[in-house]
């Protein structure tokens, strides 16, 4: 083992800080930083919607599951190679931790750009198979995706070295990095859509450079300032075995990620079959549950790092403990939100809309929604779980279940039942991804009260 000295301050919260203390320091900023990204996603239309050009907004929304894509693809290198350097620190092996960040790395930048040279030559049936249909329109998300394409290495990138600085328990450099870009996509967009008149490419750009600017921090923070991985840019080799370790839980966040892309349109064109206000409804009930999703979705993956050093120090007292802690705060604030907007639907829908047509349809998709959300907090917890222990399997389930099932429970509902299933279809998928999650779970729990450790390849 290679000699390395390490400043205690973000290992102490994975090692040997008092739990609470430790969810509170992992966990606080990743959720500030989920809700700073939500911002991220509306600054762009709110600068393109100045301009009152539809067409111009039809392009910047259509282009939406081009980011989802890059960030899949980021997430499958940084949740995939992030958790298993997180075991290896716990385990001591530091070098290997390394080597594995350096991997991520460069091979994050290739893909980015084997993914933009393939996607520019197919652009054309690519703007089509968006949704693209006017010749003003095309051009438009043609232009703009042309953009966020060339520039996909910095996107995958960003996403990757996001995780990988939470891998060692950095989560305020974390969030520091997404505001970095979230402050840098301000200014580039007042810039360059509004002063110098560049529409879309300018919107573009502005995301573009966001998203080197905090790649940029991130790999000065791993490379000068990191507790455990500094010279991490040394290394790109790694052993066909590293990279399966690497990949096994990386794909199926690849999976699930890109089945989101699926389920959206098909959510977006069975709704648009009963009219505006099933789609405005569905808007605004996404909107409104997507806060407590966001909070507990950061306060899982805060906490990936401790569940996996944990894990990989065979401190199972620390995890039981970590595991409580974290669902007990996952139940607290998806359960009470849920009533509070269920008990107060009606003025909490009028906020968004003075249309009777949309709240009266609303109300039920808002329930609807909002059960989904309880269940999505769990599961997204089991699914962390899952990943952070290294265990492939299980947490290729969770992702098949919240990713393919969808499609075939929508479509069978939509058939039998019409708006009524198609309301149900998304609750109805993750409630079965929750019970599945809670039948994996029960065993995973058994061994951790005997004191043991669930089964792992090994490394």
């Amino acid at each position: 083992m290679e000699n390395f000295e390490i400043n205690e301050s973000n290992i102490y919260y994975l090692k040997e800080s008092p739990i609470r203390k430790s969810i509170a320091h992992l966990s606080i900023p990743m959720m500030i930083g989920i809700s700073a990204t939500t911002i991220y996603n509306l600054i762009n239309a709110y600068f393109i919607g100045l301009i009152h050009d539809t067409n111009m907004m039809s392009a910047i929304t259509l282009a939406m599951p081009i980011m989802l894509i890059l960030m899949a693809v980021g997430n499958m290198f940084g949740v995939g190679g992030g958790t298993f350097i997180t075991r290896l620190l716990g385990s001591g092996d530091t070098k290997k931790g390394r080597k594995v960040a350096g991997y991520s790395f460069y091979a994050s930048i290739i893909l980015g750009i084997i993914i933009g040279i393939i996607a520019i030559i197919f652009m054309n049936p690519f703007v089509h198979l968006l949704g693209a249909a006017d010749s003003q329109t095309i051009l438009y998300t043609t232009q703009y995706s042309t953009i966020l394409f060339a520039g996909g290495a910095a996107f995958i990138l960003n996403f990757a070295l996001e995780q990988l600085v939470r891998s060692e328990g950095a989560s305020k450099e974390s969030m520091y990095g997404m505001f970095i870009s979230v402050a840098v996509s301000i200014v580039l967009d007042a810039l360059l859509i509004l002063v110098f008149n560049l529409h879309v490419i300018g919107a573009g750009i502005s995301i573009v450079i966001a998203n080197i600017a905090s790649t940029i921090y991130y790999v000065w923070f791993l490379e000068n300032k990191s507790e455990s991985l500094k010279g991490f840019l040394k290394h790109f080799k790694i052993s066909v075995k590293d990279q399966l370790e690497v990949y096994k839980i990386g794909v199926s966040e690849l999976f699930k990620s890109a089945f989101m892309i699926v389920t959206t349109l098909l959510l977006n064109n069975f709704s648009a079959e009963y009219g505006d206000n099933v789609v405005a409804s569905f808007g605004i009930a996404v909107r409104i549950t997507q806060l407590p999703e966001f909070l507990t979705m950061g306060l899982f993956l805060g906490a990936m790092p401790l569940f996996a050093y944990s894990f990989s120090a065979h401190d199972t007292k620390r995890l039981k403990e970590a595991l409580k802690e974290v669902s007990l705060w996952i139940g607290g604030i998806s359960i009470i939100f849920a009533l509070v907007a269920y008990i107060f639907r009606v003025p909490v829908l009028s906020l968004f809309t003075n249309d009777p047509r949309v709240i009266q349809v609303g109300l039920t998709i808002l329930a609807a929604q909002l059960v989904s959300s309880v269940f999505n907090g769990f599961s997204g917890l089991f699914t962390g779980i899952f990943q952070a222990s290294g265990l492939g399997a299980q947490t290729g389930v969770m992702s098949t279940i919240q990713g393919t099932l969808f499609i075939p429970v929508v479509l069978l509902l939509h058939h039998f039942y019409r708006l009524n299933g198609l309301i149900w279809s998304m609750t109805i998928t993750e409630g079965i991804a929750f019970v599945a999650g809670i039948i994996m779970i029960i065993p995973y729990l058994n061994k951790l009260n005997k004191n043991e450790l669930p089964a792992m390849q090994k490394q």
